[in-house]
């Protein structure tokens, strides 16, 4: 019996997404199962899911949704159906590109097996010595602004909340994900904010961010310009939201 679900949004990865990569885990990791979001894709990318499907019917869901709502609602909406119809206890998200590879679920969830009161584990992209994180300079500086600003948001220090690799235990995903979000990409420290909230100052206790062994960027990003720079706009919403419900 699966003992993780990684909840994987699509969107148009008809050409982007790693099938090989997936099976491949997949038949040597027993424990694990998948749940695909589709977010309303426009090409061939559903005929690829149910394809991969096929694969491991026991281990692959497909869920569909009919029209394209952002990456947060796509990985909310893939979190209540896994835990709907799933008795895994842990449940997680990940990045279809696989720019994190699959092989980081196993350190991220030995975290959860080994320290009962953590509720959420995150990957964290650290540059440091024996580690392969593939950035680009630009891209590892807007990183580490962004997460002054989500200090400033939270009231705690997290160096990478924006990581897409994710792991946290299955009664927790009501308290993360039953609320629709605020924002399309920036979910993960609205997540971070709603811990905040319940649990008060033991909070930072409940979350650990794990340094990734191999991080790579791949290109495609769905990530536009304009998002980009109404970042700073959108943690200011967040935290005055958030705050209001403190």
């Amino acid at each position: 019996m699966p003992e993780v679900c990684l909840v994987i949004p699509c969107f148009n990865e008809e050409h982007r997404l790693p099938v090989g990569d997936f099976t491949a885990f997949l038949r040597t990791h027993p424990g694990v199962s998948i749940c695909f979001v589709d977010d309303g894709s426009r090409d061939g990318t559903v005929a690829v899911l149910e394809a991969l499907r096929l694969t491991e019917p026991d281990r692959i869901d497909v869920h569909r949704r009919p029209g394209n709502a952002g990456k947060a609602e796509a990985v909310r909406a893939g979190v209540r159906h896994v835990a709907a119809t799933s008795d895994v206890p842990f449940i997680g998200y990940w990045d279809a590109d696989l720019s994190t590879p699959l092989g980081e679920v196993e350190p991220l969830l030995a975290v959860l097996r080994a320290e009962p009161d953590c509720q959420l584990v995150m990957g964290s992209r650290v540059r440091r010595l024996g580690a392969r994180i593939e950035r680009r300079a630009l891209r590892h500086f807007l990183g580490r602004i962004f997460a002054t600003g989500a200090v400033q948001v939270l009231g705690f220090p997290v160096y990478d909340s924006q990581c897409g690799a994710k792991l946290f235990r299955r009664e927790s995903a009501g308290l993360f994900f039953d609320d629709p979000f605020l924002t399309r990409w920036l979910f993960d420290v609205e997540i971070l904010a709603r811990l905040r909230n319940h649990a008060g100052v033991r909070a930072p206790d409940m979350v650990r961010e794990v340094p990734l062994a191999s991080w790579r960027e791949v290109g495609g990003s769905k990530l536009r310009l304009q998002e980009i720079i109404n970042v700073p706009r959108e943690l200011l919403r967040i935290r005055a939201h958030y705050n209001a419900r403190r």
